[in-house]
């Protein structure tokens, strides 16, 4: 088959509910050099500190809606709707919903 469909949910997000979800679709969609995963947080959640330098990855963050904070060593990108960041695999990267609404990102990372 020269194609793979999946919705958000096939997997079971791996973190709990109240915080949101975040959902690793890579398995469904059988990729095998590019990461995609959906990221919500409710207010006032935060995603978890890493880089990816030991992986090499680089990734992409999309904001679809609400407003996130990323945290960087020395800065702080504010991201509303529809604005992207591409990230460098050592850059140490968190993610921070500090709005008053559910926040909804699509993360993508290559390669893997």
């Amino acid at each position: 088959m020269s194609y793979d469909t999946a919705t958000k949910t096939d997997p079971e997000s791996i973190i709990p509910e109240e915080y949101g979800g975040m959902w690793f679709l890579k398995d469904e969609l059988e990729t095998d050099h590019l990461g995609f995963s959906v990221l919500e947080l409710e207010p006032g959640a935060e995603g978890k500190a890493h880089d990816e330098s030991e992986t090499g990855q680089e990734e992409i963050y999309y904001v679809v809606s609400g407003t996130v904070e990323v945290e960087l060593e020395g800065e702080t990108l504010a991201l509303e709707t529809d604005e992207l960041v591409r990230l460098d695999p050592d850059e140490r990267r968190k993610i921070f919903n500090r709005g008053d609404e559910r926040a909804k990102l699509v993360l993508v990372g290559a390669p893997l």
